[in-house]
C-alpha cells in the first residue's frame, strides 16, 4: 500500500481522506495532508493524521500524490514540488480544466499522471469519479480506479471529456441538491413542516436514482410508471416543463462546463 500525500486538503480532499478512511482499507497513517493554514486541519492532525504547510515535505515521504488544490494555486503548487518528484511517484490530479500535458509542462513527462473527477459524496463512499490519462500512463489506470472504486462508482473516459464530466458528475451534485431543496420547498408550501419536506423530497430523490441504477432503466420509463391520464404527476411534470425545468437544467449544466474549461487558463 502506497503513501498518501494529499496537496491542498480542502473540502474535496477532506471528503477524498474521509472516504478511503471509512472503506476500512487505509488507516490515518497512510496520509500526509497539506494546507497552507496548518490550522484548518487540526482536526485531521488531532486524529492521527501527518499535516504539514509544506508541500514538498509531503511529496517526499509519499508516493502517490492526490493534487487537490484551485487551478490558480496549481503552477504554484507544482513549482514548489517539481523538484522533489520522481518517476517512483504517481500523480493523481483532481484539479478542474488541467490537462495532463499542462501538468507535464512543469513537472516534465516521466512521472506518471492520472487526472480523476470525484464529487463531494466521496466522503460517504458515493461518488460518481471520472478519471482519465493519456496512452503512455495507461498502466497506471487501474491502480487508480481500485483506489476510487472503494469510495464510489467509476468510468474512464477520454481527457477531453474530463471538463464536460467536472461539470455532470461534480459541479452537478449541486445542481441535484438544489432540485432536492426545491422540491422540500414545495412540500413545505402545501402542508408539511421544513425539516419533514426535506427527508421526504430527499429520500424520494435517493429512490429515484435507486429504481434507475437497480432497474438499469431510462427515467422516462420509471416516469411512465407513476403517470396516468389526467392524472396528478404528468399535471405537475407538464407544469414544470411549461415553466422551464429540464431546459434550465441543460443549460445549467452546459454553462458549467463552460466555466470549467476557463478555471485554469484566466488564473
Amino acid at each position: 500500500m502506497k503513501k498518501i500525500a494529499v496537496i491542498g486538503t480542502g473540502n474535496l480532499g477532506q471528503s477524498f481522506v474521509k472516504g478511503l478512511i471509512d472503506s476500512g482499507n487505509y488507516q490515518t497513517t497512510d496520509f500526509i495532508l497539506t494546507r497552507r493554514t496548518r490550522s484548518k486541519l487540526a482536526p485531521f492532525e488531532e486524529a492521527g493524521f501527518s499535516v504539514t504547510t509544506d508541500n514538498a515535505e509531503a511529496v517526499n515521504q509519499a508516493s502517490l500524490i492526490v493534487l487537490a488544490v484551485l487551478p490558480q494555486k496549481l503552477d504554484e503548487v507544482l513549482q514548489q514540488i517539481a523538484g522533489s518528484l520522481t518517476p517512483n511517484h504517481l500523480i493523481i490530479s483532481l484539479v478542474s480544466g488541467v490537462k495532463i500535458a499542462q501538468i507535464q509542462s512543469t513537472v516534465g513527462n516521466t512521472i506518471p499522471v492520472v487526472r480523476a473527477m470525484p464529487n463531494t459524496a466521496i466522503a460517504i463512499r458515493e461518488s460518481m469519479t471520472c478519471l482519465s490519462t493519456i496512452p503512455a500512463y495507461q498502466e497506471y489506470i487501474s491502480e487508480v480506479q481500485d483506489l476510487f472504486e472503494l469510495v464510489g462508482e467509476t468510468v474512464v473516459i477520454n481527457e477531453e471529456q474530463m471538463t464536460s464530466a467536472t461539470a455532470l458528475c461534480a459541479c452537478g451534485i449541486a445542481f441535484f441538491l438544489r432540485a432536492i431543496r426545491a422540491a422540500s420547498q414545495g412540500g413545505n408550501e402545501i402542508d408539511f413542516h421544513a425539516s419533514e419536506a426535506l427527508k421526504m423530497a430527499a429520500q424520494t430523490a435517493k429512490g429515484a436514482a435507486s429504481l434507475l441504477i437497480a432497474n438499469q432503466s431510462h427515467p422516462e420509463d420509471e416516469i411512465d410508471k407513476v403517470t396516468s391520464p389526467k392524472g396528478c404527476t404528468i399535471a405537475g411534470l407538464n407544469e414544470m416543463e411549461h415553466n422551464g425545468f429540464s431546459s434550465s437544467f441543460i443549460k445549467g449544466i452546459t454553462v458549467s462546463a463552460k466555466q470549467a474549461a476557463g478555471l485554469y487558463t484566466d488564473k
